[in-house]
């Protein structure tokens, strides 16, 4: 599995609810986690590896998080402009509006269903995969975009 790059249609498409966790779905997280690392990204939608489904994963503060069909319940807070990249458009950031804080309900590993309240750069992630999700690229919603010089 590699990492998928605007302008993949995959990317455009609205990911499909994962019915079952199994062995297949946690040996994909297990991949997404090792394909973001590699990165050095902070979070990974599925569908940025070809898999057309409602997953992504996160990182933040030294800890991995994982969401199964998440769905943000509420916004909390006043929109503010932030900075924002994405994988799947390397060297390209922009300015976007974001929440400060998101409560989003989701299954873990597990199939458990849980309820997160965050605020801060998790908050950012969650909101940015699952804008992923559903097919929208933070481009979409930028305000301002730009392109990072390559000094490699």
């Amino acid at each position: 599995m590699k990492l998928i790059h605007y302008p993949n249609e995959i990317l455009r498409e609205k990911t499909e609810k994962v019915e079952k966790i199994d062995k297949e779905i946690k040996d994909l997280i297990k991949e997404m986690k090792k394909i973001m690392i590699q990165n050095n990204g902070v979070g990974l939608a599925a569908n940025q590896i070809g898999k057309n489904l409602s997953i992504f994963v996160a990182y933040d503060k030294n800890k991995f998080y994982t969401f199964i069909n998440p769905e943000i319940v509420k916004f909390i807070g006043e929109a503010k402009t932030v900075e924002e990249g994405c994988l799947s458009l390397p060297k390209i950031w922009g300015q976007i509006k974001r929440y400060p804080g998101v409560v989003v309900e989701y299954q873990d590993l597990f199939g458990k269903k849980k309820k997160l309240k965050t605020r801060g750069l998790l908050a950012q992630i969650i909101q940015h995969e699952i804008d992923h999700l559903n097919g929208v690229l933070f481009i979409d919603k930028a305000i301002e975009v730009y392109k990072i010089a390559d000094n490699s």
